[in-house]
């Protein structure tokens, strides 16, 4: 079969097509034909060699895939061929609060990823797709959606009537808008493009502040709420954009920090204190959530906003517009 391997990471060049021979499940696993993957930008920090030390190479990459099951293990009874399924992200998070070892089930990362053209995986692993989206959509959901998930509603608590901050319009940020809007909250949207801006206006939010434009955004941001502050930041920029999430988040309000886009750097915690502000770290999230998750997305008809899909032999590309951050939503790649 076809995939992708990292042999030596450093560029996305490392990036090579290989054949490997097709998985047989084992008890307890099925035998997924992968119908698309997406990308996060965690893949980017993988095949450049800044993710993690220690990964066993050659890796095939990505955690995001969806596909149909066609063939079943032994001992297999939350499937059957045919069934339309998508992996989670760690392979043995099913319930409960995060452990430290299920980041050793990590797909893309510690284990073999969905860059392939089969895999084959615990049923453990797997839920079932909302009918109402195609492949495409459904491989968007295990990592950016489900970590904005956990961010705003498994741990945050979302209610009508809050208002939430999105920072940018990649993947996480923009499922952040459409579960905010699904919970009838209000969402003040950032970005440096006017064009992305509207866009993120048409899916629903209510203002848009250009942090190029405006650098102090979160004091527009404060503007914008009558001086109160926003109940819930969802924080994708790391120690870069941490200070002015803080100032734009209400007293006793929360930031879900998830990514680290800006870099590392020296925070100053005194706002956290002074402010009472929860600010929680969120890796992604488990398989309950996940399933939580695609009830609401299939109650509300919600789509993921897919930006392109890229076929399978122009993966590298596909990484590359990753890179180029013109995206909108997500990126994905066909089989």
């Amino acid at each position: 079969m076809k995939v992708y391997e990292i042999e030596r990471p450093g560029s996305i060049d490392a990036l090579r097509p290989a054949e490997r021979p097709r998985p047989a499940p084992g008890h307890g696993q099925v035998l997924v034909r992968v119908r698309a993957c997406s990308l996060n930008y965690r893949d980017l920090a993988v095949v450049r060699g800044t993710y993690a030390r220690g990964l066993k190479l050659p890796l095939i990459p990505l955690s995001d895939g969806a596909g149909e099951v066609v063939e079943v293990g032994p001992g297999v009874t939350r499937f059957a061929v045919g069934d339309r399924v998508a992996a989670i992200f760690m392979q043995s998070w099913i319930a409960g609060g995060p452990r430290e070892e299920y980041a050793r089930s990590a797909l893309g990362g510690a284990l073999d990823g969905m860059l392939a053209e089969y895999v084959a995986l615990d049923q453990a692993g797997l839920v079932a797709i909302p009918a109402h989206l195609t492949y495409e959509d459904a491989a968007t959901l295990p990592c950016a959606a489900v970590t904005a998930w956990n961010a705003l509603v498994s741990e945050g608590r979302l209610k009508s009537g809050d208002t939430v901050l999105v920072l940018g319009s990649g993947g996480v940020s923009v499922f952040a808008l459409q579960f905010a809007r699904m919970a009838g909250a209000r969402v003040i949207a950032t970005s440096s493009s006017e064009d992305k801006l509207a866009r993120l206006l048409e899916l629903g939010a209510s203002d848009g502040v250009n942090y190029r434009t405006t650098p102090e955004w979160d004091k527009r941001v404060r503007e914008l709420t009558a001086g109160r502050g926003v109940d819930h930041v969802v924080e994708v920029g790391g120690a870069g954009t941490l200070a002015r999430s803080l100032g734009a988040v209400r007293q006793g309000g929360r930031v879900s920090l998830i990514g680290v886009l800006t870099g590392a750097g020296q925070v100053d915690p005194t706002p956290v204190l002074r402010k009472a502000v929860t600010l929680q770290g969120i890796f992604v999230g488990s398989r309950e959530m996940f399933d939580e998750m695609n009830r609401a997305i299939e109650t509300a008809a919600m789509r993921p906003v897919v930006d392109r899909a890229f076929p399978f032999a122009q993966a590298r590309e596909a990484y590359r517009y990753l890179e180029s951050a013109a995206h909108f939503g997500k990126i994905v790649i066909t089989f």
